[in-house]
């Protein structure tokens, strides 16, 4: 039974088929959430309004304080924005996948096993929430105005840094997403472990690395690399020492890093898919 049931799971297509049920799929939800828009409208602001209130709690520090770590209000605001957005990005696309272990452990992912549709496509598609607009839309506030703030010397280099940046730290947000999905078909109750690498990873970086001990920046550089969604790529804008004293080209590496990591948490998902050896009949 359990063979049966991953085999057909895994001839569900390859990239193309996979990008195009997600879309179906999300679109389905989309639609379906539409219906209601007063209801969608006050769930975008909930949203907003909640995820405000951690950079509300940061202006409050900056009230006390005239730096934090050495940077002040622009430049956390900075780091804040990127990482919001990055991951906001993120939760979007994916956000779903952080309900796989109660999946596998009330056996409905049998059901999306047998049909003829890439696995992941379905789990990161399911329940596509268009409400987490509001953690995008804070976020991206929260950049505009420290763009706006700060007295950064934009040269052409910083400047195509900035999406790069975005995309870049949104991929590996993805990847830590699904591996951390992955993890949950041998763990089947670890969406806590997961959030805090997501959920807690975005929260770190919203400060400066100066306010954190050594081993836990080389930790979230060269282990679980989310320095490069910000704290790399914005010493480069803000003019600041890389974390390390890592050279000063790895600001341009988030494109890379979010490659490899996707490519090693695919890895990590077509293991953990295998592993699986459904509920039984």
């Amino acid at each position: 039974m359990a063979e049966t049931v991953r085999g057909a799971g895994w001839r569900g297509g390859g990239v193309a088929e996979g990008v195009r049920a997600y879309g179906l799929i999300a679109g389905m939800w989309v639609r379906s959430t539409m219906a209601y828009r007063a209801s969608f409208a006050l769930t975008v602001f909930g949203n907003f309004a909640m995820t405000a209130l951690d950079f509300v709690a940061i202006l409050l520090m900056f009230s006390r304080v005239d730096a934090l770590g050495g940077y002040g209000l622009g430049e956390v605001a900075f780091l804040y924005g990127l990482s919001a957005v990055s991951f906001g990005l993120a939760d979007l696309a994916i956000g779903s996948m952080e309900r796989l272990g109660q999946r596998v452990r009330d056996g409905t992912l049998d059901t999306l096993l047998v049909r003829p549709v890439p696995v992941l496509a379905q789990v990161a598609a399911d329940r596509f929430a268009l409400r987490r607009l509001g953690r995008v839309t804070q976020g991206a506030l929260v950049l505009g105005y420290a763009l706006v703030v700060l007295d950064v010397d934009w040269s052409a280099a910083k400047l195509s840094l900035m999406p790069v940046m975005l995309l870049g730290g949104a991929g590996i947000f993805c990847a830590v997403f699904v591996a951390a999905a992955a993890f949950q078909f041998v763990a089947q109750d670890a969406s806590e472990v997961a959030n805090a690498f997501t959920y807690g990873g975005t929260t770190m970086l919203q400060y400066p690395p100066t306010v954190f001990a050594r081993e836990l920046v080389r930790g979230v550089t060269f282990v679980v690399p989310l320095a490069f969604v910000n704290w790399l790529p914005a010493s480069y804008v803000l003019e600041r020492p890389y974390p390390l004293g890592l050279p000063g080209w790895v600001a341009f590496t988030p494109p890379l890093v979010a490659a490899a990591c996707c490519g090693l948490a695919g890895l990590a998902w077509r293991a953990g898919l295998r592993s699986y050896r459904s509920t039984g009949s």
